[in-house]
């Protein structure tokens, strides 16, 4: 408990709202700290994931759970994450994220049922969160993790705890005594949403899931997310082969590719659906990569 805040219930509500702005600016802040650990934990992420069967497991009880899950459920519509590569756990299953259920966190037993039916691998990156970093549930994940032989991470805001220690890349995020005591959906929470979407957005950028800043792998399909797919093509393509977008061809490209930009691309390159396809295959979804190689094969513009 900070005495700073002993008489929180009699400030005034402007000077309560300052000391929870300063809470969340240094919960982003405590990531600074530990941003070599995450590159390091995003590369060796990254290698493992390569492989088509590997997946990405996210894990942890109450609100570190639920920003887990969070996290993980919009890598599908972002980044065209498959779904049978994703799997993501939380105490209590998912009545537990629309409300709190007593006890699980402390469960062990009930962790290893979860596991169980997963049937962790050593393929997989299982990723771990818990503030305190001692939850019961959410270490036996890691444990369990480290004994199959899968990547592990932990993330806690607790420096010196297992979740840290036992796993292969502890990042301690040193957020700061809450404003107020104990609720660690605040400073802490902040801390782990920041740091998870640094994560995945990363992780998202190594595995080839992006070309420059443009998310080209994206799933989701709306009309709001058709036009993007179309402004898409044409800022990948309007410098290098700006003739393929003639008699706003784009819309043709993008429906043969079935809405896949990376496809759609080179589509617009002369190249047919299935060589298309095995390229991308063979240069780990790099559409850079593959728009190297399509101009190399035919003598076309070469992409910085």
């Amino acid at each position: 408990m900070d005495a700073r805040y002993a008489d929180l219930d009699k400030q005034p509500t402007t000077q309560v709202l300052e000391h929870l702005l300063a809470s969340q600016v240094r919960a982003t802040e405590a990531i600074g700290q530990c941003l070599g650990d995450l590159g390091r934990a995003v590369d060796a992420a990254s290698v493992k994931l390569k492989r088509g069967d590997a997946r990405l497991v996210l894990v942890g009880a109450g609100a570190s759970g639920r920003l887990a899950v969070q996290d993980g459920a919009e890598l599908w519509p972002t980044y065209g994450w498959p779904a049978e590569r994703l799997v993501l756990e939380i105490a209590g299953g998912p009545d537990a994220l629309l409300s709190s259920m007593d006890g699980i966190e402390d469960d062990r037993e009930d962790a290893r049922q979860r596991i169980e039916c997963v049937a962790l691998q050593s393929t997989d990156v299982v990723l771990a969160v818990a503030a305190s970093g001692r939850t019961p549930w959410t270490c036996q994940w890691l444990e369990s993790a480290n004994q199959c032989g899968a990547l592990t991470i932990g993330i806690a805001n607790n420096p010196d705890t297992p979740l840290l220690s036992d796993a292969d890349f502890g990042l301690h995020l040193d957020s700061g005594a809450e404003v107020l005591a104990g609720s660690t959906r605040m400073a802490a929470g902040t801390a782990q949403k920041v740091l998870l979407n640094l994560f995945s957005t990363t992780l998202m950028v190594r595995l080839n899931r992006t070309y420059g800043n443009l998310m080209v792998d994206m799933a989701a399909i709306n009309s709001k997310l058709d036009k993007r797919r179309l402004a898409m093509l044409h800022a990948v393509l309007e410098n290098s082969s700006p003739s393929a977008l003639e008699n706003d061809k784009g819309q043709e490209f993008l429906q043969q590719s079935g809405g896949n930009v990376k496809l759609a691309c080179l589509l617009a390159r002369g190249m047919g659906a299935e060589d298309a396809a095995l390229l991308l295959q063979s240069v780990e979804g790099s559409l850079r990569a593959a728009l190297l190689a399509c101009d190399k094969a035919t003598g076309g513009r070469k992409e910085d």
